[in-house]
Order: structure tokens, then sequence, then C-alpha cells
């Protein structure tokens, strides 16, 4: 369902996740191309959500309404000069936008919660 690279692995490592922690993803409508991805490192994990994913001692965790927008997802850490970070890419998506921030996946409702757009 979800793939993290190594070096996206060792990047959250170093970020806290794995230590008593969990990374949870979401997804949330919003950006130009109709939905994003949102991640955190919580120590929480509340009662609406499930364990998608167990990595070495990554634990991933994901609420009900985002779990069939995961499938095909990649993590992976990019240190280019000018666009280093997390990113996140879904071999099922339809479309996404410009700056890369959002996506569309054929055949899924709308989200209707949250909203971020591509310039935040």
């Amino acid at each position: 369902m979800i793939t993290i690279t190594d070096k996206a692995f060792r990047m959250l490592g170093r970020q806290g996740a794995g230590k008593n922690s969990y990374l949870r993803i979401l997804v949330k409508s919003g950006g130009c191309a109709g939905m994003t991805y949102d991640a955190e490192i919580d120590t929480v994990k509340h009662d609406d959500e499930s364990i998608v994913k167990k990595h070495e001692d990554i634990i991933v965790i994901s609420n009900k309404e985002s779990l069939s927008f995961l499938d095909g997802l990649t993590i992976d850490y990019s240190d280019d000069l000018i666009s280093s970070g997390f990113k996140f890419s879904n071999v099922n998506n339809e479309s996404s936008c410009g700056c890369g921030a959002s996506f569309e996946l054929a055949g899924f409702p709308e989200i209707s919660k949250g909203a971020i757009s591509c310039g935040t």
C-alpha cells in the first residue's frame, strides 16, 4: 500500500518518527488539483485511526476517510537545493498541479474536510 524510500526513512527517523511516535498521513481537500497529503509526527493515535504500515520502527497511521487514497503512495525525501523536503507521489494519480502539492485520483469521491492551497 505505502512505500517509504530509504532516504525518507532515514530523514523521518531524524525528525523523531519511530521513537514512541506515529507518522500520521491524511488526505485533505484543497490545492490546485483537489486533494493534498498532510503528514505529521505525533505521539497519540486517535480512536478513528488505523495502522496502515509498519516500516522497521516507523508506524504509519491514518483515518478511514484517507485510507483509499493511500494505496500506491510513495514517500521519498529530496535534498535538492530548490525543492528539498518530503515528496509524496502516488502511481494512481490521475493528475497533479504544477507545483506538485496536490493531486487528483480517478474514480474517488471528493473529501469535504480541510483545505490547503499550493501557495502555502
